[in-house]
C-alpha cells in the first residue's frame, strides 16, 4: 500500500531536522548559510528566472496544476482502493516534503540567522512618550524639507516615475547602502508587480517575497508614495532578511540615506505613519495636537494614501493577519505581525547610534 518513492518526504524531514540545529546555532547559520550558501542561490536566480519579463510566480502556479494533472493521471491507473489510497498519501507527503525542502533551502533557513540589528551592535528598546514626541517632530520636519524637492504645491502627490525605472532606482540604492548595515550580499533581486491588480490587497497583502521563485511582488494598486518603501522592504527579504520589522528598518535606512528625494520622502512618510499609530495608542489628545502641526502637503499625502487603501479593503483582514501571525511565529519571529510595528523603535535606536558616532 505504501510502497514507492518517498524521496521528497525524506528530504523534507531532513531539512526540518537541519532547521532544528540551525535554530540552536544562529552563528553557524549566519556564517555558512546566510553569508555563503544563500548568496549563491540569490545570484543563480537573478541570472536565470529573474531575467524573464513577467512575474515567475505564474510558472509556479502552472506547475502546481501540472503536478495535479499528473497525479490524477496516475491515480486513475491504480487498481483497488488500497493502491489508490497509498498513492494519494505518498503523493501528498512527497509534495509537502518538496515544498518544505525548497522553502528552507532556497530562503527559509535565514529565519534562524543572527538579527541584523544585533550584528551592527544596536540594542533597541521601547520608547516612551517624550522620546516619541521628539522623534515624530523630527520626522515631520525632515518630510517638510524633502517635499518641496518633489512637488512645489500642497496637492497630494499621486504620480511618480515609471515602475520599471523606480524598481531599478531602489535596487541601485539597496546595493549602494547595504554596507551601512553590514550586509555585503551580491545579486540583482527583482520586485515585480503582480496582476490582476488589487488581488493581493484583497487578500490583505501589500507585497510578498516568494522563495520558490526568488522574486518579490507588490500590488500595482499601491499608492505611488508607498511603492518605493514597499519595493525596498521586499528587496530586503530578497537579500535574506526574514523579520518584517528588520525589513522595514532596512527599507527605511536605505531610503533615508538615498540621494533621491522621492525615496527619502517615501521612507520618512512610512516612519511617520508608524509613529503616528504609536502616538495615537499613547494619547489621542497628543495625536490630535500633533496632526494639526503637520504641513498641508504632507497631510494631503496621508489622506490620499488612506483613500487609496479604502478602495481595496481585504476580504477578511483578521483572517489575513492571523494566518500571517501564525506563519511568522512558527518560523521563530516571536512578535509575529507585531514585528511590523517595530520601526519607530529601531529608527530611534539608529538615530541615537548615529549621534553617538558624531
Amino acid at each position: 500500500m505504501f510502497r514507492g518513492n518517498w524521496t521528497w518526504t525524506i528530504l523534507g524531514l531532513i531539512s526540518i531536522l537541519i532547521r532544528h540545529f540551525a535554530l540552536k546555532s544562529p552563528e553557524l547559520t549566519e556564517e555558512f548559510y546566510s553569508r555563503r550558501f544563500f548568496p549563491g542561490v540569490r545570484n543563480v536566480i537573478d541570472l536565470t528566472l529573474s531575467k524573464l519579463p513577467f512575474a515567475t510566480v505564474y510558472i509556479f502556479i502552472a506547475s502546481v496544476f501540472l503536478f495535479l494533472g499528473i497525479f490524477i493521471f496516475y491515480f486513475k491507473k491504480k487498481i483497488g482502493w488500497k493502491n489508490k489510497l497509498g498513492f494519494t498519501i505518498r503523493s501528498l507527503f512527497n509534495y509537502l516534503g518538496a515544498l518544505i525542502f525548497f522553502f528552507l533551502v532556497l530562503w527559509g533557513f535565514n529565519y534562524q540567522r543572527i538579527p541584523v540589528f544585533e550584528q551592527i551592535g544596536m540594542k533597541p528598546t521601547a520608547i516612551n512618550e517624550e522620546q516619541l514626541i521628539t522623534e515624530i517632530e523630527l520626522t515631520r520636519n525632515i518630510l517638510n524639507q524633502l517635499r518641496s524637492n518633489i512637488q512645489e504645491d500642497t496637492a497630494a502627490i499621486e504620480s511618480i516615475m515609471d515602475y520599471n525605472d523606480l524598481e531599478k532606482l531602489v535596487r541601485a540604492n539597496m546595493r549602494e547602502h547595504l554596507y551601512l548595515l553590514g550586509m555585503n550580499f551580491t545579486g540583482e533581486p527583482r520586485t515585480k508587480q503582480f496582476y490582476p491588480a488589487g488581488f493581493m490587497r484583497k487578500m490583505g497583502i501589500l507585497g510578498i517575497y516568494f522563495p520558490f521563485t526568488g522574486e518579490s511582488y507588490i500590488d500595482p494598486t499601491l499608492h505611488p508614495l508607498e511603492k518605493p518603501f514597499t519595493i525596498a522592504h521586499e528587496m530586503a527579504h530578497s537579500y535574506g532578511v526574514t523579520d518584517e520589522g528588520e525589513a522595514n528598518f532596512i527599507a527605511w535606512v536605505i531610503g533615508s540615506n538615498s540621494d533621491d528625494a522621492l525615496l527619502q520622502y517615501s521612507a520618512q512618510l512610512k516612519l511617520l505613519r508608524y509613529q503616528m499609530n504609536d502616538l495615537y495608542r499613547m494619547s489621542q489628545e497628543l495625536y490630535t495636537h500633533f496632526y494639526r502641526t503637520i504641513p498641508a502637503g504632507i497631510r494631503n499625502d496621508l489622506t490620499s494614501i488612506s483613500k487609496n487603501a479604502a478602495l481595496y479593503k481585504p476580504f477578511n483582514l483578521e483572517l489575513s493577519r492571523k494566518s500571517n501571525d501564525i506563519f511568522l511565529k512558527t518560523q521563530g519571529v516571536k512578535a509575529g505581525v507585531l514585528s511590523y510595528q517595530q520601526l519607530p523603535m529601531l529608527a530611534y535606536a539608529w538615530r541615537k547610534r548615529l549621534k553617538s558616532e558624531d
